[in-house]
């Protein structure tokens, strides 16, 4: 294999890590709408704590393997579908901090609450903030629009 294909190897593993990263935390939250008690609810925004880990080695991997792409094509960063795509992964990685807060608002809520209590009102609403799902929405369309580009690469 060439340095060019373990450099295009490790992108596509990378996507695939940030994408199922994505995955697991929309799951999780997805997941703890469902839940009855406090607890659960807890255990369950935990588990969108890896997804959060699974995102972030993915970006790692990303932009390590990205700039390694670039420089095994001779392409430039000032490319433009480049420069979009590297803009719309900031976008996107905004949003999902922003997006995420208030999961993580709810997890910790459900935490301070006795394990078999039920679910309370701050909690859910915390969960259903249509801000927040808003802002995971579009850093997912973000993300979306990233993988578009790269496949596409309008030149």
């Amino acid at each position: 294999m060439t340095t060019y294909d373990w450099a295009l190897l490790l992108h596509l593993v990378a996507v695939i890590a940030f994408f199922s990263g994505m995955a697991i935390a929309t799951a999780a939250q997805v997941g703890a709408w469902r839940r009855e008690r406090s607890g659960d609810v807890a255990a369950v925004l935990a588990l969108a704590r890896l997804g959060v880990l699974v995102v972030a080695v993915g970006l790692v991997l990303v932009l390590v393997s990205g700039l390694w792409l670039v420089e095994e094509t001779g392409r430039s960063l000032g490319d433009g579908w480049i420069s979009a795509s590297l803009l719309l992964l900031v976008v996107s990685l905004l949003l999902g901090a922003v997006g995420g807060r208030k999961a993580k608002l709810a997890r910790r809520l459900a935490e301070s609450q006795a394990s078999e209590a039920p679910v309370g009102p701050e909690v859910q609403a915390l969960l259903r903030d249509r801000a927040a799902l808003a802002a995971n929405v579009l850093a997912a369309a973000a993300a979306l629009a990233v993988l578009v580009l790269m496949v596409w690469r309008p030149d």
